[in-house]
């Protein structure tokens, strides 16, 4: 996702783009890793995305309709449309979808000749001179290579493919405690404690049919040592138990519409339920696929298939069936069936398994725990980065690993992306574009998510075009973080952002529509938000609420108010004072 949108952004720019995937469609977790529900926050449908995220979402929605013309606008609650009506997300749907939208916006840049698209091919190597990547080979599916040279390379695999080839510095696995200061890091540091990754597919259920799959090698083994169960534990040990159809008896929804991508009943009335099957029973964790050779990839690969056809298998003959109106007692659900075409692949499995944990660079800027804990965190956000290039929220909730069957989830607050933390120390014209950023393991369980990654990649693409557009770089752009007033390279490149309709912080009354959305954002971005007043201690900014003295004082040691303090009483006149300040400027 986060290469998509760095495309997006950067041909926007007018830039010439190459664009390369490894799988047969673009779009990463949300299409050939099969993650077609968008783990997302409470706030996404009003406010926390990026613009071109809001299009993306509504593409979906659209090619949503176009095969189901009954689909409804609205959900009966009067929420934005949801196909599969699943509980994890807001925009649960079939990934056809999902890569139709993504075709859909890149399709004019493809029609203008600024971008091409390379899918099947990988990256296997690369030439470095001094401290700038010069090109990288890739070769295709069918054997042949391709040389790519560029002024920027945006790594946004998932793996963090460019990083080893290019000469990047960059770690694996979980830090030291001592090393972090994180109160939720390992007492030692392990290179090889990666979250687990998972094989995902898709299931319908059919009344009153059989579509039972053959038991797999090994069956056995991997059903009870994963363990196959719909009764999951919380990481503190806590029961956390599901049915399949209803409620548990601790009030937990049901597992079949956990992440259910079509509800029949709601966009095609008469036709069956389809849902995606992503769950701690099919999480691989015995194996880590960073820094191993192909050979060894493709074995643990397919180690984590037959691990996934197992849970199905499972599912289809073993899981606890419920005695209700739909079923009469016993075991197992023989009428799941398979859905290979949903993935385009032969085995029904996803083209490339949902990796959660990636090779992360040694950046400018790392992000800990204590910067986004809810808990160290006072204020209704997490730490201010002056650097802000966007935001996100979620939870860190980090899988178990290899290694170790720890599990984390804490709650954050709402929280910003650094710019520092996707410049990594070398080399200068190579930027991280998704999960591969600078942060920790225990942070990268918040940063891994949808709409998180994209706007990670969006800020890459149009941190790249902005460099090549002023004829400066990015370590230029963000040592500039510390200069007052709104003409520094990082302030210039933000006010780009907040056209484009990139938010720099947390202020859910004023979106991207709002008429003060781009001042309001270039002020949260000079901090403006303080401790002790009432804006630090809710998601609203209410613009027309009068400013305090605390915060007109912050204003004045950024440099930005000059004369006009005496003008200022409000946000939104500090947040139209910003906007005129930043137009005659040119910036």
């Amino acid at each position: 996702m986060g290469g998509v949108a760095a495309a997006l952004a950067a041909c926007d720019a007018g830039m010439s783009v190459v664009l390369t995937e490894a799988s047969a469609w673009l779009g990463g977790q949300m299409t050939a890793q099969g993650v077609s529900a968008f783990d997302e926050h409470r706030y996404i449908e009003t406010f926390g995305g990026t613009a071109r995220y809001y299009r993306l979402r509504e593409r979906i929605r659209a090619e949503t309709r176009r095969a189901y013309p009954h689909a409804p606008a609205t959900m009966p609650n009067g929420a934005p449309l949801n196909p599969g009506d699943g509980w994890v997300s807001a925009l649960c749907f079939e990934p056809r979808f999902g890569l139709a939208a993504i075709q859909q916006m890149l399709q004019p840049h493809l029609d203008s000749g600024r971008l091409r698209v390379l899918v099947e091919h990988e990256p296997v190597a690369a030439h470095v001179e001094g401290n700038l990547v010069e090109t990288v080979t890739l070769r295709a599916r069918t054997g042949e290579s391709v040389t790519v040279a560029a002024r920027y390379f945006l790594d946004a695999t998932d793996l963090g493919d460019l990083l080893p080839l290019t000469g990047t510095p960059y770690v694996t696995g979980a830090e030291a405690r001592a090393e972090t200061g994180e109160p939720q890091a390992e007492l030692e540091a392990n290179p090889q404690t990666v979250q687990g990754f998972t094989s995902c597919f898709f299931v319908e259920f059919c009344p009153g049919e059989r579509h039972i799959i053959p038991r797999p090698d090994g069956y056995e083994r991997l059903r009870d040592t994963r363990p196959y169960t719909l009764r999951l534990q919380k990481p503190d040990g806590t029961p956390y138990p599901f049915k399949f159809f209803t409620r548990s008896e601790t009030g937990n929804p049901p597992f079949w519409t956990y992440r259910r991508v079509r509800s029949g009943a709601l966009v095609a009335p008469g036709s069956t339920d389809i849902a995606l099957i992503n769950w701690e029973s099919n999480d691989y964790c015995w194996e880590s696929l960073l820094d191993k050779t192909p050979t060894e990839q493709a074995r643990i690969i397919e180690d984590a298939k037959q691990l996934s056809l197992g849970f199905l298998h499972w599912l289809q003959t073993e899981a606890p069936r419920e005695s209700s109106r739909r079923d009469e007692g016993g075991q197992g659900y023989p009428e799941l069936r398979l859905r290979p075409d949903l993935t385009a692949t032969s085995d029904g499995l996803a083209q490339f398994p949902y990796i959660r944990e990636s090779r992360r660079i040694v950046a400018r800027q790392r992000i800990l725990e204590q910067d986004i804990s809810a808990e160290m965190q006072p204020g209704a956000r997490a730490v201010h980065f002056t650097d802000t290039i966007g935001i996100g929220w979620y939870n860190i909730d980090v899988h178990s690993c290899v290694g170790s069957p720890r599990s984390v989830f804490a709650p954050t607050r709402p929280f910003q992306i650094p710019l520092g933390a996707l410049l990594p120390r070398r080399p200068a014209n190579l930027l991280a574009a998704c999960k591969n950023l600078g942060v920790t393991h225990i942070t990268n369980g918040a940063y891994r998510l949808h709409p998180v990654e994209w706007n990670i990649g969006e800020a890459a693409g149009a941190l790249a075009a902005f460099c090549i557009q002023r004829g400066c770089t990015p370590e230029q752009v963000w040592a500039s973080r510390t200069l007052p007033s709104l003409t520094p390279l990082l302030r210039q490149f933000q006010w780009q952002l907040v056209q484009q309709g990139i938010p720099l912080g947390w202020a859910v009354d004023v979106p991207q529509a709002h008429e003060h959305f781009a001042g309001t954002h270039i002020l949260l971005a000079l901090g403006m938000v303080v401790p002790g007043c009432d804006r630090f201690e809710a998601l609203e900014i209410d613009p027309t609420r009068a400013v305090t003295q605390a915060e007109l004082a912050r204003l004045e040691s950024a440099g930005v108010l000059g004369t006009s303090r005496r003008t200022v009483s409000t946000w939104q006149d500090a947040a139209q004072c910003i906007a005129r300040m930043a137009m005659g400027d040119k910036v």
